[in-house]
């Protein structure tokens, strides 16, 4: 069975869940609920390479840097407000590297997916997370001359995340097919009743 997660519209982007006017909030809630979630799961591993694609396939790239922002948000205020996070200066520029790597990756998953062709959309999705994990990984990588840390980027450390990051995608783009699925299925029983 194929995925239908991309119709026959001709635009770039891979998964359609919700009609385009909702797509914005969608993706803000979708992904702001899994980061919440991976941030008590995982505590420092959210999976923020799988979150840029998926925001990137939705959306144009300003409002998939948004939500990814949001996200990024929401990793942050559990970390410090709810896992207790040490309130240090490394510690706090640390939070905004993440950020800002994580932004990094939705812009260069938003580029990937601008310049793959449209078809063999789970395949192009997986290239596009190649990119965005290294992009990703690179940026973290960048700032650990400066703040440390270089402990963290073995090779079964950076491989794990990958795997983490990569069944994230499946499951996120999992949740947009049911949602696409589910969706013509209740607003024909909505139209029946």
């Amino acid at each position: 069975m194929a995925l239908g997660i991309l119709p026959s519209r001709g635009d770039r982007f891979r998964l359609h869940p919700v009609a385009p006017r909702l797509a914005p909030i969608f993706c803000f809630v979708l992904l702001t609920a899994s980061c919440a979630l991976a941030s008590f799961a995982f505590t420092c591993a959210t999976p923020f390479a799988a979150f840029a694609v998926v925001a990137a396939a939705m959306l144009p790239q300003r409002p998939a840097l948004l939500v990814v922002t949001g996200a990024w948000l929401v990793n942050q205020t559990i970390g410090f407000g709810v896992l207790h996070y040490p309130v240090d200066a490394s510690t706090i520029v640390w939070g905004f590297v993440i950020g800002a790597a994580a932004l990094l990756s939705t812009a260069a998953s938003s580029m990937v997916l601008g310049l793959l062709p449209q078809g063999r959309t789970p395949l192009m999705l997986a290239i596009t997370l190649v990119v965005a994990y290294g992009t990703y990984e690179l940026a973290l990588l960048a700032a650990t001359p400066f703040l440390g840390g270089e402990g963290a980027f073995t090779g079964a450390i950076v491989t794990s995340i990958a795997l983490t990051c990569a069944v994230w995608l499946a499951g996120l783009v999992a949740v947009c097919e049911i949602v696409r699925l589910v969706g013509p299925a209740r607003r024909k029983g909505a139209m029946s009743a």
